[in-house]
């Protein structure tokens, strides 16, 4: 057993866990945030992204301790208490999803390519870096939608322009 320390969503945890565990592993049954979802276990689906020090990584193929003393963010994250993400938000308000399992890695992989892209996407650029994701429901035009909307509405400045 390896002891492995992270912040995830804030809080710091500690555990001991077999250095095979993977972090997809570690978050879902370690700390019971199930909202990281494996759909393939070889890197194919992006159902399983989280932020690992603000990337995007697809956790069920990192190893746990590969995140010893790194900040976590899983889907359990983004809102702010009861108040969603922008990107959360525009995903309910876009109909971004149909049965929801793809869903956390999408818009966990649609903030981080804001974060790397800009407020501004079109849509050959989102589906072109959401290619690592995939959703077995959707046409994936409601997606590309709700991570254009995000994206605007992850501007700053973008909630006071709403509200008014």
């Amino acid at each position: 057993m390896t002891t492995v320390t992270m912040t995830v969503n804030g809080k710091s945890v500690t555990a001991n866990v077999d250095p095979r565990t993977l972090l997809a592993q570690f978050v879902r049954e370690h700390l019971r945030l199930t909202g990281t979802h494996v759909g393939c276990d070889t890197s194919q689906c992006g159902a399983c992204v989280v932020h690992v020090d603000g990337r995007a990584v697809k956790s069920c193929t990192t190893l746990a301790v590969s995140c010893d003393g790194a900040a976590v963010t899983t889907i359990e994250g983004l809102a702010n208490g009861a108040e969603l993400h922008p990107m959360q938000a525009a995903f309910r308000e876009h109909h971004g999803l149909q049965c929801g399992f793809c869903t956390p890695g999408m818009i966990m992989a649609a903030v981080d390519i804001v974060n790397r892209k800009g407020h501004v996407l079109d849509e050959h650029t989102i589906r072109e870096e959401l290619e690592g994701n995939i959703c077995r429901c959707t046409g994936y035009h409601n997606i590309v939608k709700a991570v254009e909307a995000g994206a605007r509405a992850m501007a700053p400045g973008a909630a006071a322009i709403a509200a008014e």
